[in-house]
């Protein structure tokens, strides 16, 4: 029987109808889960000052200094991860990869609920601490890889920045729902409650990644770009200049992530010497403007291309990170808190999004998430996850509070040396 050409357009509408809606389940299920994740892993910075004080029995700055040490321990596991579930997530799937990682996640967060005091127990409790740490670290080097190169294996040749994007997103989420949690639990209960246990409910919290994150994930479809049961392996002879490139690349974004979105609120408490209720308004700030932008920014470098937009965010926020830290010691309020937080967010989103976007686009699909993975891991171990620590301890050796300027400025000014090793991908 001969179909009409009007009945032929009733069947391709109606066959084509559920491939919008499953993209958009693809993203939501990626998002949601990766910002649980991130939520877990970032929290502790909230809280620093705190946990310091509840499992390290040091004084002064050198308490602060092992608190953020514990929290930059967890990269050092983060490179093992990144090659571990990265050959995982190539040879396996995305997706399989993704929901293992969500496990090994909310065990970590499930360690820091359980684990008693330093006057409890003495040393195994910091002990304990570095151990979930390391595990979210480990889970967190192969989380980046696998969700990013999903959601940019799931895009269509002109759209990768889009989709890419929402692996920012879900990342400025995270530290918005670790700064609404932190407020909540400061105004809610009293300092003396929050010492004694009201510091671990935002991980308690953390802990429904396991149902939420596992339930949306097991009904991703799969990358078709997967060979599965086909090994393949990141080589240094045959991918260098990509690594290179990635490394330097991921450089200035994670040292920029970590400073603008997790430093800031302890520098609030420990330089400026405002409550912990104005430090964790700084991170709401900052994570508001990510989760507001993050979208935008990966359709522009659709379409203005990515390096373009690399170059003039990144040269804009070197030249204002240091009046920003400045203005601050002038004007030590909350209201300059939250504006210079905001401003340097809005330019950290301009420049980290088409940075991760490109690169995933420098490793061939083979090798995609386990090269995406190792750049990112790598360049976090040192410059993201000891971030605060560097910037701590640039303070205390010089006197300068406006020291932590100096080390985004050195950092950003290596990455830029890693888009020359590089092209701008075609949209092929």
């Amino acid at each position: 029987m001969e179909t009409t050409s009007s009945e032929a357009s009733a069947v391709s509408v109606h066959s084509s109808a559920p491939v919008q809606p499953s993209r958009k389940n693809n993203i939501a299920a990626v998002t949601i889960g990766n910002g649980l994740e991130f939520y877990d892993f970032t929290v502790y910075s909230f809280f620093a000052t705190v946990i310091g004080k509840q499992f390290f029995p040091m004084e002064g700055s050198n308490q602060l200094l092992l608190a953020f040490a514990t929290y930059g321990i967890g990269f050092f596991m983060r490179p093992l991860g990144s090659i571990l579930l990265g050959q995982y997530a190539d040879r396996v799937g995305r997706k399989a990869a993704m929901v293992l990682t969500l496990w090994l996640m909310a065990i970590g967060s499930l360690i820091f609920v359980l684990t008693p005091t330093y006057g409890q127990i003495g040393i195994a409790a910091p002990l304990l601490i570095v151990f979930a740490r390391l595990l979210q670290g480990f889970a967190i080097g192969g989380e980046v890889g696998a969700s990013t190169t999903y959601l940019m294996e799931k895009a269509g040749s002109h759209e990768r920045g889009y989709f890419t994007s929402w692996q920012f997103f879900s990342q400025g989420l995270s530290v918005l729902l670790g700064a609404v949690v932190g407020l909540s639990v400061n105004y809610a209960l009293s300092e003396e409650q929050v010492m004694a246990w009201g510091w671990r409910l935002p991980f308690v919290i953390g802990l429904l990644v396991i149902p939420v994150g596992s339930y949306m994930r097991r009904h991703l479809q799969e990358s078709d770009q997967v060979k599965r049961g086909v090994s393949h392996r990141l080589s240094w002879g045959e991918h260098k200049r990509a690594l290179v490139a990635g490394i330097l690349i991921a450089i200035g974004g994670t040292s920029g992530s970590y400073v603008i979105l997790h430093y800031l609120s302890n520098f609030a408490v420990a330089q400026l010497h405002l409550p912990l209720s104005a430090g964790i308004w700084t991170g709401c700030a900052a994570g508001a403007v990510q989760v507001a932008l993050a979208v935008a920014s990966g359709r522009a470098c659709d379409r203005w291309g990515r390096k373009r937009m690399i170059v003039w965010s990144r040269l804009a926020l070197l030249l204002l990170i240091y009046p920003a830290f400045v203005l601050l010691q002038h004007s030590p309020t909350l209201p300059a808190l939250v504006i210079v937080a905001s401003v340097l967010a809005a330019l950290l989103v301009c420049n980290t999004v088409p940075s991760l976007v490109l690169l995933a686009e420098i490793f061939p699909a083979q090798v995609r998430a386990t090269g995406l993975s190792v750049t990112y891991a790598l360049a976090s171990i040192v410059f993201g996850g000891f971030a605060q620590f560097f910037c701590t301890l640039l303070i205390s050796l010089t006197g300068n509070p406006s020291a932590p300027a100096f080390y985004l400025i050195v950092c950003g000014l290596v990455s830029l040396l890693g888009l020359m090793l590089v092209n701008e991908p075609s949209k092929r």
